[in-house]
């Protein structure tokens, strides 16, 4: 019989979010993987999950995703888990997922915690339409990407680091205008939760003079076409 590979969100701060779904999974497969197992220790020693526990991360998923097949192959039941989140947004396990259904092999996974989506739903932002970008490129690629995002009309959302944050928000400022409106996440479901609401240069002031700790989740509105004399134009016209 063939093993079973299961996706289990974990969760992204407050330890009260993972489902009673996802312990007796964690509980049951015969084998876990984790994108760094140091991360996940405490939160399997926290719920009596004593597994075999696999590190799985960008630099061996290639490598190990055959292995992985294999153990699959033989029965055995899989659950990836990355640090926090559900795996594959914005962590590994998109390659892993291709080669397991490459093999004919069944996928489950679980609803659970996802940084983006509180961020979007307490944001204020239209939430009906809206695109997921992650972490923009660091270096290559980067304005690129920003003027294709420039008239994207629907709800952008991007992960971004402490230490690129103001960086971030200031390109964000050139390029959509200072005046776009936003909202910036961070410490998720966290004692220090913090939600910044306002105009992209009111959030960057805002974090010039505040703690920058922690992940964070940018919300940004969408581009807007604006009426002049009843007519349709571009907000930047």
């Amino acid at each position: 019989m063939i093993g079973k590979l299961y996706l289990v969100p974990t969760p992204i701060g407050n330890l009260e979010d993972i489902t009673l779904r996802a312990i007796r999974v964690l509980k049951e497969a015969d084998i876990i993987l984790a994108e760094d197992t140091r991360t996940s220790g405490p939160l399997l020693k926290h719920f009596e999950i004593d597994k075999k526990v696999f590190a799985h991360h960008q630099h061996n998923e290639h490598k190990a995703s055959s292995e992985i097949v294999r153990f699959l192959k033989e029965g055995k039941n899989v659950a990836l888990i990355s640090d926090a989140g559900t795996p594959a947004i914005s962590d590994p396990g998109f390659f892993l997922v291709r080669e397991v259904l490459k093999n004919e092999i069944e996928i489950e996974c679980l609803p659970g915690a996802t940084a983006f989506v509180p961020a979007l739903v307490n944001s204020g932002l239209p939430s009906d339409r809206f695109t997921f970008e992650g972490f923009l490129p660091v270096k290559k690629g980067r304005q690129t990407r920003l003027k294709e995002l420039e008239t994207e009309e629907r709800t952008m959302i991007f992960y971004e680091s402490p230490h690129r944050i103001l960086k971030t928000l200031d390109e964000l400022a050139v390029v959509f205008g200072e005046d776009r409106q936003a909202s910036v996440s961070r410490e998720l479901t966290k004692m220090f939760e913090e939600n910044v609401r306002g105009t992209l240069t009111e959030i960057k002031n805002h974090f010039e003079t505040h703690i920058v700790k922690g992940e964070f989740v940018l919300c940004v509105a969408g581009f807007e076409k604006k009426r002049k004399n009843g007519k349709m134009r571009d907000e930047t016209e």
